[in-house]
């Protein structure tokens, strides 16, 4: 029941989100207005997002292989667009998802993907911050202003208020770390402690897998290539609106920062948080509240249902694979 109202209340934030951002506005005018997009550049997005992909799941690859095991690009690849439509659903979900799929489809063990998964995430989380300096040196004003206001000066005055809970939280985490400890330093542990031995176990020669990568340089070639297909993906949605066309290369930059904030929040699909962030950004480059929500509205539904239908497709190749897989062996 925990984790059901707590997704139902991450979606209820979504939803309030996107009623606030819309609620001053006619949807169906905004609606109108993406559906006058130009279905070129629109298509060039997809194409991007579709190198990414394929990229990420390549990366992927190059974590797992230290670990002893060479999965097929042909199933990483289907597990980790299994893995977005999943998140769909329930946020975070994915990156089990993708992990359960990849060890149904090639036995790579569990508890050592998602380790490679935490290396993978910690990567992007380097990369948005990379982006952010970038976009920092390039539109410091904006940048600086729109986060300050946006994001920095709340957190910093919650966290303020909070001081009192967090050093409880604090106490808390310490004497459970002490009380874990403890138990793992038991020569005959419980049946429980000897599995969450195990899976910490592996899940740190998951983590280890990045010290072990052969090629360092390719794994470093696919981040910033993810990265680079991004921000594409926002450059080339701006020349599907009139009203976006002479917005330029520094300005997708920060509006892909802006999204990629927006789709780290815990809400499924970025709903309400994504629509949010970026046309309160695009405000900054001069355009109407109104402009700002067709292009939000646009590249937000173009990646989400090409998500979906690629992430539907994955889903069925994954499940006629295993049970391929599993007859050929039975």
């Amino acid at each position: 029941m925990i984790p059901a109202l707590r997704n139902l209340f991450f979606l209820a934030i979504g939803a309030t989100l996107l009623w606030l951002t819309f609620r001053n506005h006619d949807f169906s005018l905004v609606w109108e207005k993406v559906k006058t997009a130009n279905p070129w550049w629109l298509g060039l997005s997809c194409l991007c997002s579709m190198a990414a992909l394929i990229s990420r799941a390549m990366r992927w690859i190059q974590l797992i292989e230290p670990l002893g095991y060479k999965p097929r690009l042909s199933t990483t690849y289907h597990a980790v667009t299994f893995a977005y439509l999943a998140n769909m659903a329930i946020p975070r979900l994915g990156e089990i998802s993708r992990c359960g799929a990849l060890k149904k489809s090639d036995d790579v063990p569990f508890e050592k993907l998602v380790g490679t998964v935490i290396i993978e995430r910690l990567a992007d989380v380097f990369m948005l911050l990379v982006c952010i300096a970038m976009t920092a040196f390039l539109e410091f004003d904006l940048l600086g202003g729109f986060l300050y206001k946006q994001i920095i000066g709340p957190a910093i005055e919650k966290v303020g208020n909070g001081t009192f809970l967090i050093v409880i939280l604090l106490v808390i985490a310490l004497i459970a770390g002490g009380s874990l400890y403890a138990l793992f330093r038991m020569s005959n542990p419980p049946a429980l402690i000897q599995k969450i031995r195990g899976f910490a176990l592996g899940l740190g020669d998951g983590l280890k897998s990045i010290t072990k990568v052969k090629n360092k340089g390719l794994f470093l070639f696919h981040s910033l290539f993810i990265w680079t297909m991004y921000f594409m993906m926002s450059y080339l949605c701006f020349f599907a609106l009139p009203e976006t066309t002479s917005l330029g290369p520094s300005a997708a930059l920060f509006i892909m920062v802006l999204g990629g904030i927006g789709m780290t929040a815990p809400v499924q699909g970025g709903i309400g948080t994504y629509h949010l962030l970026v046309s309160q950004g695009l405000l900054l480059y001069g355009l109407t509240e109104t402009d700002g929500l067709v292009y939000a509205t646009m590249s937000h539904a173009i990646a989400t249902l090409l998500l979906i239908l690629l992430g539907a497709l994955s889903m069925i190749s994954l499940f006629f694979f295993v049970k391929n897989r599993n007859s050929a062996t039975a």
